[in-house]
């Protein structure tokens, strides 16, 4: 059976390969197309992939700079993410696009040699090295997704959203919290239709809160890349309000971010 980090490291894997398919080709003007993150262009998408990987990296083989890059992401809450992407949104792209690849590689090998039981630190709280993966994993996905938008293409969905899904359930109680709210006490149910045709379910049956749909779409609207209204899902109960805040991704809450970088 395949080691579950290695499996969910080659999961991230493949998502970056499906994106880096996207944007090999293109022209400097394309890269310079805007995507619906404001003020972000595709080279703004790619230079902060390559980022997140690269500090995923630090956090993974080396703690001290990882707390620097923290400390330095600490001093401009707000910019920090806006500024260091319109650092790496510069030409040469095929240099940007090497950065990428060689970034998300060494994180990889690292994340595949770490001792699976480690916890390490990230800017939300710590993660063992399969968390991490699945990060890096929906971070990517969220990512191609506003490439893909931007390119007017649609993405054919793989079964790697589940993994993703998964994030988003773990991830309910902190988003309630960077809101200011109390979690619910009760489970949601979440059923969910997989690419293939497979049910993906999370909570019990008999909860009176839940989500069905597509795991598209909830994958879209955890990462705040889709409004709930704008999608297939039936949400009922308390579920309805928290996919209106949902976040599977660290960083400040939707109601800070409005119309800046959705990490």
């Amino acid at each position: 059976m395949t080691d579950p980090v290695v499996q969910t490291v080659q999961a991230f894997l493949d998502e970056c390969a499906d994106l880096d398919r996207l944007v090999a080709g293109l022209s400097d003007d394309a890269w310079r197309r805007d995507t619906p993150a404001a003020g972000w262009t595709i080279a703004h998408q790619i230079a902060h992939l390559a980022w997140t990987d690269r500090v995923a990296h630090l956090a993974a083989t080396d703690a001290t700079s990882f707390g620097a890059a923290l400390e330095a992401a600490a001093a401009e809450p707000l910019d920090h993410v806006d500024r260091v992407a319109a650092e790496g949104a510069v030409p040469p792209y095929a240099a940007l696009l090497a950065r990428w690849r060689a970034g998300r590689d060494a994180l990889a090998d690292a994340l595949r040699g770490a001792d699976p039981a480690m916890l390490l630190p990230w800017f939300g709280p710590p993660m063992r090295p399969r968390s991490m993966a699945t990060t890096r994993l929906m971070e990517t996905w969220a990512h191609g997704q506003d490439v893909a938008d931007a390119l007017g293409v649609r993405r054919e969905p793989t079964d790697r959203l589940r993994d993703i899904c998964h994030l988003g359930v773990r991830t309910r109680d902190f988003a309630y919290r960077i809101n200011g709210l109390e979690p619910p006490a009760g489970e949601f149910r979440i059923e969910l239709q997989g690419p293939g045709g497979d049910t993906w379910v999370w909570g019990p049956g008999d909860a009176t809160d839940q989500v069905t749909g597509t795991a598209e779409d909830f994958c879209l609207v955890i990462a705040q890349r889709r409004q709930l209204e704008d999608t297939g899902l039936v949400a009922e109960g308390e579920a309805a309000h928290w996919l209106t805040f949902a976040q599977v991704f660290a960083g400040a809450p939707k109601s800070v971010m409005q119309g800046r970088d959705r990490s």
